[in-house]
This record gives structure tokens, C-alpha cells and sequence, in this order.
């Protein structure tokens, strides 16, 4: 059983460092053969330096495409027989990373979401923008007929059958939407856990609730399709 542990890199120097140490050591107390892969989507400031200082493979596009670019990048390196993705900003916390993972590991669930809402924290929910979250929850329960909480959350743990079964497109941020809308449509099994949510303390979020919300619903629609 080998993990791979995803963190996809743009622009924050300040927390990646952070992120790598805590994932390791509890990865590390946990017993089980690691990997934690860093794919940065040229970072503009000292991330990628930082990154190279801790104990992780790093892999650096050609280009800034985007946070589904990373991801599919790190996905077609990952050696893993499950995969776990996880924020760099600092937002999610590395010390929950078994309870987003137990349930693959019991097979009780084929991809597993870390719900930011779950856990009724009602501080955390403030600084979300909770209208889109939600609007993109109940449109994905509109075509798939199963309900969740937080559709967009990017801390996951997924069996490597999932991602083999999808031909990933998005680019962006979209790439939680279609990956979802995809592992639904196949019958795999999906559930949700609560975890933490820690505001970004620095720097701020490169997403643009307009037009990346718009490419969200498109991407949803378009997975309901080709699904």
C-alpha cells in the first residue's frame, strides 16, 4: 500500500514549507509507505525554493496553467495506489489527514471529501463564499440526485480506479466539480467527513467568483454529459 499525497503550489511561500513537514509527520506516525508530490504552477514569488528545502518530490510546469492542470499533473506522477489532495494555503489542516483517509483505507468509500461545512463552524463559514458553495452543491444534486455539502472542497482521499476511469479536462478550478460529477456518474462511492477550516492568514485566493464560478457550472454540466 503506497500513498500519494498531492499538493498543488502557486504563489505560497509562506505556508508550503509548513504544509510539508506536518503532512510527513503525520503520515509518518502512521506507519504507511508515503509519497508527498509538490507540483508548482509557477510560482511568481520563493515557493518553489522553499519547497525544495523539505522532503517532497516537486515537479514545475512549463507555464502557469492552473490549479487542474497541477493537480493532473500530479496525478500522472503519483505512484500511489490511493491519492490524497491537499491545499497549500494553509486552509487545511495535515493533522486531519486520517479522517479524510479511514474510509478508503476500510474500503468503506472510493473518494472521500473534507467538508468545511460538516463541522457547523460557523467562523469558518463566514469567510466562505457560502452562496456559491452551495449553489454548486444543489445543481450537482439536481443532476446526479445525491446531496452534498461541500462539493468544492479540495482536501480528498481517492482510490487510483477512480482517477484511472476519468479523462480529466479542467484546468483550473473547476477540476473538483467535474472530478466529482465524474466519480458519481460511475457509481463509485462517495461520502463526506468533517474537517477543519483555517482562513488563509496570508497572501490571498487567486479565484475570481465570477468567472471561475461561471467555469464551475459549465464544467458540471459538461461532466453530466460525457460522464
Amino acid at each position: 500500500m503506497l500513498l500519494s499525497i498531492i499538493i498543488p503550489l502557486y504563489n505560497e511561500e509562506l505556508t508550503i514549507g509548513n504544509i510539508i513537514d506536518r503532512t510527513e509527520k503525520v503520515m509518518e506516525k502512521t506507519g504507511l509507505e508515503f509519497e508527498v508530490i509538490v507540483v508548482d504552477d509557477r510560482s511568481c514569488d520563493k515557493s518553489l525554493n522553499v519547497a525544495k528545502e523539505h522532503n517532497a518530490k516537486i515537479f514545475t510546469l512549463k507555464h502557469h496553467f492552473g490549479k487542474g492542470y497541477a493537480l493532473r499533473a500530479g496525478f500522472a506522477q503519483a505512484k500511489g495506489n490511493i491519492i490524497v489532495t491537499i491545499d497549500s494555503d494553509g486552509s487545511h489542516k495535515p493533522e486531519e489527514l486520517l479522517r479524510v483517509l479511514t474510509p478508503v483505507l476500510e474500503n468503506k468509500a472510493d473518494l472521500v471529501i473534507g467538508s468545511r461545512y460538516m463541522n457547523h463552524n460557523r467562523i469558518a463559514a463566514r469567510k466562505l463564499n457560502d452562496f456559491g458553495v452551495k449553489l454548486f452543491n444543489h445543481f450537482i444534486e439536481l443532476l446526479t440526485g445525491v446531496a452534498f455539502t461541500d462539493s468544492q472542497s479540495g482536501y480528498r482521499a481517492m482510490k487510483r480506479e477512480v482517477l484511472k476511469s476519468q479523462k480529466l479536462k479542467s484546468r483550473e478550478y473547476e477540476i473538483e466539480s467535474e472530478m466529482l460529477m465524474k466519480t458519481v456518474k460511475q457509481n463509485f462511492r462517495v461520502i463526506e467527513v468533517p474537517v477543519s477550516f483555517e482562513q488563509r492568514a496570508y497572501g490571498s485566493s487567486n479565484i475570481d467568483p465570477m468567472f471561475d464560478g461561471f467555469k464551475i457550472l459549465i464544467s458540471i454540466v459538461l461532466a453530466n454529459m460525457k460522464a
